[in-house]
Parts: structure tokens; C-alpha cells; sequence
């Protein structure tokens, strides 16, 4: 069913994907930078030894910075491999080489060491944030349903500046992040 919500939240990941798409590469890259930087930072101020991460596709926020940065020190990065149902199949990965194609234009680790543990650390991408710490993701539920179970965990949405929007609209199974990293003083330009 087509709920006034749910037709506003498509609405919104069309102008995001839309926008997103036309950044200049310029600015992409220095931003794709500073939020690795900044991950990484975070990473040793909390003193966080796992970190549970995408795999950035299309334009979304390149990470795979980080993420060599994070195996290059012996932490223990997992990243997801979407099955059915909205849920996720938790995998350790030990190499940017080792990847297999997913579902919906996704890449997960290759084999299957699943991780059972904890993470310190939860990377999440969006299309759209909010000043109360919500984000908008693709629409498939698999980051709310994989975020509802994870109370101990510290939740970081990733965004460009032009995402952040003043409320996003909501509904019951949305989980609020610990942090979104969106710094919308980073610089102006967004693809105009």
C-alpha cells in the first residue's frame, strides 16, 4: 500500500539519487576524503577494533579508503551480503580483491566466514538524514531491520551536505543513528 510517508520518502530518493549523481567529481572526491579521515579518527577516539561496513556503489560516499586503512591495521572489518527477506548475511572481509557480486548491483566478501560478534562500529549509507539523527536509505529495510538489534553498538549514517534535510518523514521501524557525519559547511558546491 501507497502511504502519503512512503510517497514522500520515494520522492525524496529520486531528488537525492538524482542530485547525488550529478556532483562534480571534485567535489566528490575531496568529501569522499574527508569522511574517511574522519571515520578513521572516530575509529581511534572510541578505540573500536570492529567495524561493520557497505561496500560503496555508483556514487555513493567511497569509503574504500577507510577501509584499507582499517585492514591495513589488523581490525576486523564485516561487511553485509543482502539476502531475501530484508536481512543480511554478516561476512568477514579480509581483502578489497576478494569480492563477489550481490543482489541490487552490491559487492559482499568472498566465501563464507560469517562474523558473529559485536561491532564497535556500524558505517551506514543513506540518501537523506535529519537534524534528529534519521536517514533514508533505498527503501528495502534491509539497514532498519540489520539496525533494530544493535544496542550496544555506535551507528554512523554517511552523507553529502546537499542530503541533509530539516525532517525526514517517518515511520514506526525507522532507527535513529548515533551520529550522521554530513557537514553541510564543507563546501557549496553540488553539482550545479
Amino acid at each position: 500500500m501507497n502511504t502519503p510517508i512512503k510517497s514522500q520518502k520515494k520522492e525524496i530518493r529520486k531528488r537525492m539519487l538524482h542530485q547525488r549523481d550529478l556532483m562534480s567529481m571534485t567535489t566528490k572526491t575531496l568529501y569522499d576524503r574527508y569522511v574517511c579521515k574522519t571515520l578513521w579518527q572516530l575509529m581511534e577516539q572510541r578505540g573500536c577494533q570492529t567495524v561493520h561496513t557497505y561496500l560503496p556503489m555508483g556514487s555513493e560516499i567511497d569509503i574504500f579508503p577507510f577501509i584499507e586503512q582499517c585492514l591495513a591495521h589488523k581490525k576486523t572489518v564485516i561487511s553485509p551480503q543482502s539476502l531475501p527477506k530484508r536481512s543480511f548475511k554478516n561476512l568477514v572481509l579480509t581483502s578489497l580483491q576478494d569480492l563477489e557480486p550481490g543482489i541490487f548491483g552490491t559487492v559482499h566478501p568472498a566465501g563464507e566466514r560469517v562474523f558473529e560478534g559485536t561491532y564497535d562500529l556500524v558505517v551506514v549509507p543513506g540518501l537523506a538524514c535529519d537534524g534528529n539523527r534519521y536517514r533514508l536509505g533505498y527503501g528495502a529495510g534491509y539497514y532498519d531491520t540489520f539496525l533494530a538489534n544493535l544496542n550496544t553498538s555506535f551507528k554512523i549514517g554517511l552523507f553529502y551536505p546537499f542530503q541533509k534535510m530539516d525532517q525526514l518523514p517517518k515511520e514506526p521501524h525507522d532507527v535513529r543513528l548515533d551520529e550522521v557525519l554530513c557537514d553541510i559547511n564543507f563546501g557549496d558546491d553540488t553539482g550545479k
